[in-house]
């Protein structure tokens, strides 16, 4: 455990126990007799909560900043209720004494506020329920259920825009989690403010029903209990239970003050003072029309002329001042737009320079007018494309560079292209309302199509119409939708194309993020005994063969070890794939099973032959038939396609001196097809043969 660890938890468990033991002591106030010191410093300490709940309510920029205001409010409200239970109990056993037998809080508040008499305390307290109860909690109940309403309604519109705005690349998944996160607390807290209304509503009537007791009460104990007249007990008691009806009642109107106020700020943006000043101030016309209204009535007789005249003069002298500030702001932000405009400009103009004009991606998406339309209402496209780099980077060791997808009216409506360092490498078709079934060599769905080949693997496959999607999924096949299939697409001709993608800046870039002893390795190998081009051309020829370099520690291993006795790439990758083979079996097994297909041992001697060695044993030619070549080219489809019916993947495995050569051919069929040597076989891997090719 860290240093500041234990510390930071103990303080966390003094404020947890210390909560608690503040909300068991409210409880305590309820059932055991307080005195009346501790009276007073409860009713302090309820007003100033009272003041300060309001001054957030003010300051806070949106309501859920306060989103703790109802778990608030009801703490508040017990301890309202709390201390008005503990003066009950002292103004009914002690009120005899005077009106400063409950606490000097509220007899300062009896002899300041109701100046003595009962019974203008009597009419306070009455306006100030009355405020409270009918005008404030009322009109924030209303806000808060019709609030709640219609946040809760608004959730799926607002869910939905979420998932739209991360489909569409516009918010990573980060900011749609912080997003849901943020609509879940706004509809929680619009519901509980709902309900937190009636806690002021419900302690209104408490009020009400607590100066009631304590009046009748007390004036009933003081005439039979202690003998005191009825005029006095009257007076004795009404002013206490009055002054602690105030005391009670005006933290509670500051309470439900801070709830109106943050129930009606709604969608407003900013504090109190902003939304309100800042809107009421934004219409100078409005302000001069007031201060004229304020000159006439400091002009007619009988209403006193000062302060109508300083009204006016103040809403003349804001409504002269706002003009200027407001056109001092469009100044600035007129600068501020024509700057930005001339860095736009200037980008442009970069763009549209012959310079920019040379420049050329190395993977562009043209699309036709109709695939645009199609690709764009799918709202994914950019989503998609940012996943599959991210795959493409965790699968084979490097960032693939980004792809361009652009508008190409030249092209067929429907129809797309891949460019591959400005170079046509694939182009298909995708349909606009119609989806891809592939079948292979199965039966057909019983439906409307036409017969074309999946441009991802060449297989036969059916567009079908959206409206006889339900159908084929009846019939045991999987409709693909026009995105899908494009991406497909995409995806394979990118990985045919690997090598094209690893610049010697990307390898410079993985090289630079190695650990400081594989740096070491890399500068003893480099150049003394292999250039960095060299190197660059050695992991080439693995991604040729879709060998991950995902592993470049062990790729230096295996490299440092092979350069002192060959230079040549080709060499060197080999030596480089027998290291790996873990890797690559690892790769290509499906469940820990590798299924491969074997070279007949007639066609290993055959091409054993074909090898040509110079005195030191090494292959210097490789020189075979060409009616042997087209022989074997037969053999093998006929031996592989047989067997991709049976297996889903598999490796044809040959003699190690033989397998470039052998992948050399076999590439030109099925370009997807590893092919492996014996020596790359790892241990402990499970072989399952499918057969030879002899």
């Amino acid at each position: 455990m860290a240093v500041g660890a234990a510390p930071a938890i103990e303080r966390k468990s003094r404020r947890d126990f210390g909560f608690a033991a503040g909300i068991v002591a409210i409880l305590a106030v309820l059932f055991l007799p307080v005195p009346a010191v501790l009276i007073d410093v409860g009713l302090a300490f309820s007003i100033a909560l009272s003041v300060l709940i309001l001054m957030v309510a003010l300051w806070i920029q949106k309501p859920l900043e306060f989103s703790s205001f109802p778990t608030v409010l009801l703490i508040a409200t017990l301890l309202r209720l709390a201390l008005g239970i503990a003066t009950t109990r002292l103004i009914l056993a002690n009120g005899q004494k005077g009106v400063d037998a409950a606490g000097h809080v509220i007899q300062g508040f009896s002899q300041f506020v109701m100046s003595g008499d009962f019974v203008i305390g009597i009419v306070v307290f009455l306006i100030l329920i009355t405020v409270n109860f009918l005008v404030i909690t009322k009109g924030a109940t209303r806000i808060a259920e019709v609030g709640a309403r219609f946040t809760l309604d608004a959730i799926p519109g607002k869910q939905m825009a979420i998932d739209a705005d991360l489909n569409a690349g516009l918010i990573d998944d980060k900011e749609a989690q912080r997003r849901r996160r943020e609509l879940e607390e706004e509809s929680a807290f619009f519901g509980s403010m709902d309900g937190a209304s009636k806690f002021v509503r419900g302690e209104a009537v408490a009020s009400l029903i607590i100066i009631a007791v304590n009046v009748f009460g007390g004036i009933i104990i003081g005439t039979t209990r202690h003998g005191l007249p009825l005029g006095t007990a009257a007076d004795i008691f009404t002013k206490l239970s009055v002054g602690d009806g105030l005391v009670s009642q005006i933290p509670a109107l500051i309470v439900s003050l801070a709830a109106g106020l943050l129930v009606s700020k709604g969608g407003t943006r900013g504090t109190a003072e902003q939304a309100v000043i800042g809107q009421l101030g934004a219409y100078p016309r409005a302000l001069l029309v007031a201060a004229a209204m304020m000159g006439v009535f400091a002009l007619v007789p009988g209403l006193p002329f000062l302060p109508f005249v300083a009204l006016s003069g103040l809403l003349f002298f804001v409504a002269r001042t706002i003009p200027r500030r407001l056109q001092a702001q469009a100044d600035a932000a007129e600068a501020k737009a024509r700057a930005e405009e001339a860095v736009k400009q200037a980008e442009a103009k970069e763009k549209d320079s012959v310079k920019e004009s040379l420049k050329t991606p190395e993977i562009e998406l043209c699309l036709g007018r109709q695939a645009a339309s199609q690709i764009q209402a799918s709202s994914e496209l950019g989503h998609r494309v940012a996943k599959m780099r991210r795959k493409f980077a965790r699968q084979y060791g490097f960032v693939v560079p980004d792809i361009k997808v652009s508008d190409n009216l030249a092209l067929p409506a429907k129809g797309y292209q891949i460019l591959i360092h400005g170079t046509v490498a694939a182009a298909h078709e995708i349909r606009p309302g119609e989806m891809l079934v592939v079948i292979g060599d199965g039966p057909k769905p019983d439906v409307p199509s036409d017969e074309v080949r999946e441009p991802a693997f060449g297989l036969k496959a059916l567009w079908v119409m959206d409206s006889y999607a339900g159908e084929v999924r009846r019939g045991g096949f999987e409709p693909i939708d026009g995105a899908s299939v494009l991406l497909t697409h995409l995806s394979e001709v990118i990985r045919n194309n690997l090598p094209q993608f690893l610049s010697y800046k990307d390898m410079r870039g993985l090289l630079d993020r190695l650990d400081p002893e594989y740096k070491r390795l890399l500068d003893e190998i480099c150049p003394s005994q292999i250039s960095y081009s060299g190197l660059q051309a050695v992991l080439k020829l693995l991604l040729a063969e879709r060998v991950s370099i995902r592993n470049l520690h062990l790729i230096l291993e295996a490299i440092a070890e092979i350069t002192p006795h060959a230079r040549r790439a080709e060499q060197i990758a080999e030596h480089v794939r027998m290291r790996m083979a873990q890797q690559i079996c690892g790769d290509l097994a499906e469940n820990g099973v590798l299924n491969v297909l074997r070279l007949g041992a007639s066609w290993d001697l055959s091409f054993h032959q074909s090898l040509k060695r110079d005195a030191k044993g090494e292959v210097v030619e490789f020189d075979i038939d060409p009616r042997l070549v087209e022989q074997f080219g037969t053999e093998a489809s006929e031996a592989i396609r047989s067997r991709m019916k049976e297996a889903h993947g598999f490796a044809l495995v040959t003699a190690p001196d033989a397998r470039p050569y052998v992948r050399m051919i076999i590439e030109r069929i099925f370009p997807t097809l590893p092919v492996l040597s014996h020596l790359e076989i790892a241990r402990g891997i499970e072989i399952k043969s499918l057969g030879t090719v002899s």
